[in-house]
């Protein structure tokens, strides 16, 4: 008798029955037709009043997004969209700008059961302290924001720590300027942070490791066409790369 195997396929050894395989060998013998990709995980809670919203929940909307990968951020009237990126077009850094207020943003991979903002704003708290930040926790759109003031440039600057514990992501927002010290002063930059969306993916991934944020080509093209010829009309962008002034940081360890 002849037998014949599928292609892939390993020869059963004898004297070893198919329910004491391992996991290896039960995959090794698996052929491409029955192989699935992983899927993105059905969300059953209901969709937030507002963002960040999960791309699975993303409402239908007619304000153009801007594809940044992890994060679509919507382009608001008088907003400016700094972006910092490496030279592989890995982006590093997010700031929003919009009069004498900005918006520092960050996404992150998180727990599948649990948030982490609880934990990571005792540990802001715990080094804006040691730095005579004097943080005081607050009330905001999200649950307990943190709120403190730096010396920056010989000068004192003002800070609101804003964390949103989504399905498996974590963004943290940092609010500069008039903005942080009155949430109604953040007018156009809240818009937009209530009008994110997070792609987080389906890879598995360290919690509080920082979601891929990548320029594609397209989304240079959107770039320019939001900002116009000078890259700052209304909703308006701009990009540098690393080593053009700023650096980029971990925003969940410092503000």
């Amino acid at each position: 008798m002849i037998f014949s195997r599928r292609r892939g396929a390993k020869p059963q050894r004898a004297g070893r029955p198919a329910a004491n395989r391992s996991r290896a060998d039960r995959l090794s013998a698996r052929t491409p037709d029955e192989i699935r990709p992983p899927r993105r995980p059905e969300i059953t809670t209901p969709p937030p009043e507002f963002g960040p919203y999960d791309i699975t929940q993303a409402p239908d909307s007619k304000v153009p997004r801007l594809d940044l990968g992890a994060l679509q951020l919507p382009a608001v009237k008088d907003v400016e969209i700094q972006l910092q990126a490496g030279p592989q077009g890995r982006i590093q850094q997010i700031i929003l700008a919009h009069g004498p207020s900005r918006l520092q943003l960050g996404v992150y991979a998180a727990p599948r059961t649990e948030g982490i903002w609880d934990e990571i704003r005792a540990e802001l708290r715990s080094s804006l302290a040691a730095k005579g930040g004097k943080p005081q926790e607050v009330p905001g759109d999200y649950g307990t924001e943190l709120r403190a003031q730096l010396r920056e440039g010989g000068g004192i600057v003002d800070v609101r720590h804003v964390g949103i514990d989504g399905p498996r992501w974590f963004v943290h927002g940092i609010y500069v300027g008039a903005a942080a010290i009155d949430p109604d002063r953040a007018g156009p930059l809240r818009e937009v942070l209530r009008g994110l969306v997070v792609d987080r993916g389906v890879e598995a991934r360290p919690v509080r490791e920082a979601l891929p944020l990548r320029l594609p080509p397209e989304a240079a093209a959107q770039l320019a066409s939001l900002g116009g010829p000078d890259g700052r009309g209304n909703g308006g962008a701009r990009a540098k790369s690393a080593g053009e002034g700023e650096t980029s940081r971990d925003d969940t360890r410092e503000a």
